[in-house]
Formats: structure tokens, C-alpha cells, sequence
């Protein structure tokens, strides 16, 4: 997309995606009631990705980024990711561009070295139109929150990996979410987002490690780098 409006239109559409991700990656670290979802199988897969991640305190992996637009084409980024509860986060993206995306917690930031300056906003702000990003503070439940959790006839990356699909319960920006899993080891293998308008986000991990080291200096702005509020 060219110029001044279509940049920023990617921009936001790409922090959409980041904070999409990020929360419902936290929302598997969040306990969740017991609803039964009738397949024996599904029940266990579920039971068993949630009682594991709920264990966790900490996840990071490589991440490739593919946004599929019938209107605007696909963009593919890839980098690093770490993620802390309760609502830390750390996106290095390495390229196309060097850019890094934060939350210590309480606030988004946003980094472009070539910008010269870091942008801030408040989760509590972020949480109005990034929805369902309320599952990052904890408030989120996955049999709750969807009302449809089954398996996806959509076939795997990964050989022996089911996806699941899941479908929210209130009107979001994205309206299916699927969910690639190894059922043995329980490593996400893929989030995939799909939205009103035929817009697709996947999201492929690699190199996935649990309870890595993650002290707070990672959930920082590098020193010096002038913060201005979005």
C-alpha cells in the first residue's frame, strides 16, 4: 500500500495482529471453568493445552507473520518472540524491517529505530479496540469466551498436528480463530485469525521454550529512546 495513509493503515492492522496473538496466548495461561464440549477426544486436547499452559509463567519462540488481504495482497514478516506472565511481552521483529513491539505490563510500546522514538499506550486504552486483548490481564476464558471449540477439517502445517477452531461468542475483529497444536507435546504450532472481510493473519512458531529466563530488563525500551504518548 502506497503513502501516508496506507502506511499507517498496515501499521495499525500489524499491531492488531501482534497484541491478537500475544493475548490469546496468554488467555491459554489463564485457569478456565469446566464446560464440557461433547467429543471425547476434543475434551482432552483442550483440558490438556489449557492444564499446561496454565503451568507455564513464561513461553518464547521464532514466529513468522503472514498477512493474507484479498484487497491488499500479503505481507510476511518473522522474529522473535517472549512472553511473561502476567502481561509481559517482547516482539523483535528482524525483518523486513528491525522493529520492536512491548507491555511491561501496564503499557504497549512501539519502536521503530528509523522513527527515532517510541510510541505509548495504555493497556487499559489498548483493551477498546483491540479486543479480545482482555485475555492478556487475565480475564479471559476459552470455553467461556467461544462458542464453538471443534476440531478443523483445515489440514495441518505440521504432519500429526490437529487445528482447532474456534469461534467467539461476541462480535470481534476477527471472526474464527484457528488453532494448530501438536496433541502429544502440546507446542502451538500456529494461530491463525480470520476476519469479517476475508483477511487472514497466521502466525507459525518455531523453536518454541517454556520458562526461559525472562527478567523484567527484556520488557524494556532500550535507554535513551525518546517515548511519546499515541
Amino acid at each position: 500500500m502506497v503513502g501516508l495513509v496506507g502506511a499507517a493503515g498496515d501499521k495499525l492492522m500489524l499491531n492488531k495482529d501482534i497484541f491478537r496473538t500475544f493475548l490469546i496466548i496468554a488467555l491459554l495461561l489463564t485457569p478456565v471453568g469446566g464446560v464440557t464440549l461433547g467429543d471425547a477426544e476434543l475434551d482432552r486436547l483442550v483440558d490438556s493445552l489449557q492444564a499446561k499452559y496454565n503451568r507455564l509463567g513464561s513461553w518464547s519462540a521464532s514466529f513468522v507473520q503472514i498477512h493474507t488481504d484479498p484487497r491488499h495482497g500479503m505481507r510476511r514478516e518473522s522474529g522473535r518472540l517472549l512472553l511473561k506472565k502476567p502481561g509481559r511481552m517482547r516482539w523483535d521483529y528482524d525483518g523486513p524491517e528491525k522493529k520492536l513491539y512491548l507491555s511491561d505490563g501496564k503499557s504497549v510500546y512501539e519502536y521503530v529505530s528509523t522513527d527515532g522514538y517510541a510510541t505509548r499506550m495504555s493497556l487499559r486504552e489498548s483493551d477498546d479496540w483491540r479486543a479480545p486483548f482482555a485475555f492478556l490481564l487475565g480475564r479471559g476464558d476459552l470455553r467461556s469466551d467461544f462458542r464453538e471449540i471443534r476440531f478443523e477439517a483445515e489440514s495441518p502445517g505440521q504432519a500429526g498436528n490437529r487445528v482447532l477452531r474456534l469461534v467467539p461468542k461476541k462480535e470481534q475483529e476477527f471472526r474464527i480463530l484457528l488453532v494448530e497444536v501438536n496433541p502429544v507435546t502440546l507446542q502451538l504450532a500456529r494461530l491463525s485469525f480470520v476476519d469479517q472481510h476475508g483477511a487472514r493473519s497466521d502466525f507459525l512458531f518455531s523453536g518454541t521454550q517454556e520458562n526461559v529466563p525472562a527478567p523484567e530488563s527484556r520488557f524494556a525500551l532500550p535507554g535513551g529512546v525518546e517515548v511519546r504518548r499515541n
